[in-house]
């Protein structure tokens, strides 16, 4: 039909001369801040809202029907997923586990996110494709640069699960990672508060929100926003950071428009 594009399947079957798994509508683009950006997301955003275990149906089509509308308008959006809600490899580490093997684990949750959102994002209308720093081939493409910046350029949500591929490294530095290597102009990192705080505000309630703070500062500070080791790549790279709410509908796109949300770091 008239403005629906057809996605490319390796099979599927042929409808008007284009191998088809399915139509989306094409994007309708809208005044962003951001051409590109990364976005990093917990694992427990996707779990029981009061646990952060598990998955949560209402939680994952909420957070992909977001993102679906932003990549929709002309974003072209990159996004890494924690692995929280299955395991933490630090924490399983202290059960006895070794730490590398932990962190293995750790991973492959993370892929277990992906293939839970690319699905919610494509049922929201949305190409999507997952790409993993682990060889999975039956789940997901193996990350390669070249590959996610084309998926990007063509309009598709790329997820990028499986952390650096490496132990001992987070998520957040992932993320980090990704965002220098993919030239986005800005990482997002979606929490439970809506910004940067001088402590934990549900238990200090004397705890200062920042506005704006620089690389130096977090570090020197101990902020726990992002581990030292993603916040120094952001540093180098001149990455801007923005911390903000994602619990809050409507948020995902209303920082990418350029509102004033949250914190910026950088």
């Amino acid at each position: 039909p008239q403005g629906w594009a057809c996605r490319r399947a390796d099979f599927g079957i042929e409808l008007g001369g284009c191998v088809c798994s399915r139509p989306f509508p094409l994007p309708t683009r809208i005044a962003m801040a951001f051409e590109r950006v990364l976005l990093k997301i917990s694992g427990e955003a996707l779990g029981d809202p009061q646990s952060g275990h598990g998955f949560d149906a209402t939680a994952v089509q909420r957070i992909a029907a977001e993102i679906a509308a932003v990549a929709r308008s002309g974003v072209q959006v990159a996004l890494v997923v924690g692995g929280g809600n299955v395991l933490r490899g630090a924490a399983f580490s202290k059960l006895g586990t070794d730490r590398a093997s932990a962190d293995y684990m750790g991973m492959l949750g993370t892929v277990i996110n992906g293939i839970a959102v690319t699905e919610a994002i494509e049922a929201a209308g949305c190409e999507a494709r997952l790409m993993s720093a682990l060889t999975i081939p039956q789940v997901g493409e193996l990350f390669v640069r070249r590959r996610a910046l084309r998926h990007l350029e063509k309009g598709r949500v790329v997820i990028l699960a499986g952390g650096t591929g490496n132990p001992f490294f987070t998520t957040d530095t992932a993320a980090a990672l990704r965002a220098a290597e993919l030239a986005c102009q800005v990482l997002l990192k979606a929490t439970k508060v809506d910004g940067v705080y001088s402590a934990d505000p549900k238990r200090d309630r004397a705890a200062q929100r920042y506005e704006r703070l620089d690389y130096m500062e977090v570090l020197q500070k101990g902020l726990k926003v992002m581990d030292a080791t993603a916040i120094t790549l952001c540093m180098e790279k001149q990455l801007p950071v923005i911390v903000f709410d994602m619990f809050v509908e409507g948020h995902i796109g209303r920082v990418i428009r350029g509102e004033s949300l949250g914190t910026r770091i950088g």
